[in-house]
């Protein structure tokens, strides 16, 4: 556990708003190799391509078991801090999502508020904050201090009126951030006003979402974010490469 919470703790420094981390979300020990060789200091693994690679859909499409069987695989291949989507929490109660990451050597978590596994509803406010408490408070209890990125998909999911999402993303935000969330991860591709808006009023470190190639890194620096993960886009970005080279012997 000491270990483990080392690399909890280093992972937690990388997050610097205007000096970004570049987190690449990866889905097995071959694509974690690959970003570790480039010079990543950790990886994020993302639900989508993980659920693709092990033929699940996203979504909770495949079990916690599943994917905590490929955080085992990535990180015995890899030396990094490593970050995990758990998407919603899969049904599964705060102290068991916990133990299963740790044993499974990650030490950071990204949890949704979408729920998947109850017709996809929105936790409200104060039911994903009172989540991240039950979180933050099994990993005291295990002796790590697991880095937990509180997310929320109003903008994926373009939830109520457009006149007031950032402000009730903020709020939302906020009470995870006030419940022991260490970094906010308010999804989606958002305009450069927005996203300052966001890294301006939130109190924490915020990750943004970021498509290899195009923006650069220095792009979100200028807007404050402290965290670039990519989930589905570097998989993709590989895959269109992939078809390209295969279409000449097809």
């Amino acid at each position: 556990m000491t270990s483990l919470d080392a690399k909890a703790k280093a992972l937690l420094e990388l997050h610097r708003p205007g000096d970004p981390v570049v987190l690449p979300t990866v889905w097995d020990a071959w694509s974690a190799n690959v970003a570790v060789a480039a010079g990543f200091p950790g990886l994020t693994l993302g639900s989508h391509p993980v659920a693709d690679s092990v033929g699940r859909s996203d979504g909770e499409g495949m079990t916690y078991d599943e994917l905590l069987a490929r955080v085992t695989q990535v990180t015995g291949a890899v030396d990094v801090p490593v970050s995990v989507d758990i998407e919603s929490g899969y049904g599964l109660g705060a102290d068991r999502l916990v133990e299963g990451l740790l044993a499974a050597g990650a030490v950071g978590l990204n949890i949704e508020d979408t729920v998947h596994s109850e017709g996809k509803r929105l936790r409200a406010p104060e039911e994903h904050a009172a989540l991240v408490g039950e979180l933050r408070a099994a990993a005291d209890a295990a002796g790590v201090h697991v880095v937990v990125n509180a997310r929320t998909d109003l903008f994926l999911r373009q939830d109520g009126d457009e006149a007031d999402r950032v402000d009730r993303a903020v709020a939302r935000l906020r009470l995870a951030a006030e419940a022991g969330a260490d970094v906010l991860y308010p999804v989606g591709r958002h305009a450069d006003d927005v996203l300052r808006r966001l890294t301006t009023e939130l109190p924490l470190p915020v990750n943004a979402i970021g498509q290899p190639g195009t923006p650069a890194k220095d792009y979100f620096a200028g807007l404050g974010v402290a965290r670039i993960s990519f989930g589905p886009f570097l998989q993709a970005a590989l895959a269109a490469e992939a078809s390209s080279l295969l279409a000449a012997w097809a």
